[in-house]
């Protein structure tokens, strides 16, 4: 039996990606400090990476993604606001590429910062617990409602699935 309330998040608000970029900016923000505290160079490198990577995952990831091939002009999702569709979209699931590079493109987001953390403990606890409740909390509040049922974190219910066909 589906609960009565349940919704699939068919489009998100403005709120949304406030909320989503001002919880993900936590554990970025504790990085910069941690290596801009000790090499200004470094802390240059650090955000250059993150915006390439985040193209990377806006080009691999987000083109397949229901918010992003939806006919609109710009992007309106829970990370990117506004941002004009410069790829194709590709509905669909992701390939074997695609699934590799959106993996991998976070990872290294996340382990790149590691070495200056270890020097700063204390940003370092800061830093693994807020990736922790960017990752709990968007598991528990958006993957459970995802209209992108493709996804390899999609969580919502098998019976949702297959009555529900998500437009975009």
């Amino acid at each position: 039996m589906i609960d009565p309330s349940f919704q699939l998040k068919t489009r998100h608000r403005f709120i949304d990606y406030l909320y989503w970029n001002l919880v993900a900016s936590v554990p970025v923000i504790t990085a910069c400090i941690a290596i801009a505290g000790i090499s200004i160079f470094w802390f240059v490198v650090y955000l250059f990476l993150c915006i390439t990577l985040i193209v990377v995952v806006y080009r691999f990831y987000c083109t397949h993604c229901p918010h992003y091939t939806a006919d609109t002009r710009t992007t309106k999702c829970m990370f990117f606001w506004g941002i004009p569709k410069y790829f194709t979209p590709r509905p669909g699931p992701l390939n074997l590429f695609d699934k590799a590079v959106s993996l991998i493109a976070p990872v290294i987001m996340v382990g790149f910062p590691l070495y200056w953390l270890f020097l700063r403990l204390d940003l370092l606890v800061i830093y693994v617990l807020s990736l922790g409740v960017v990752g709990a909390t968007i598991r528990r509040y958006e993957c459970v409602r995802c209209i992108y049922f493709e996804c390899p974190a999609n969580c919502v219910p098998a019976d949702i699935k297959k009555q529900t066909t998500p437009q975009g």
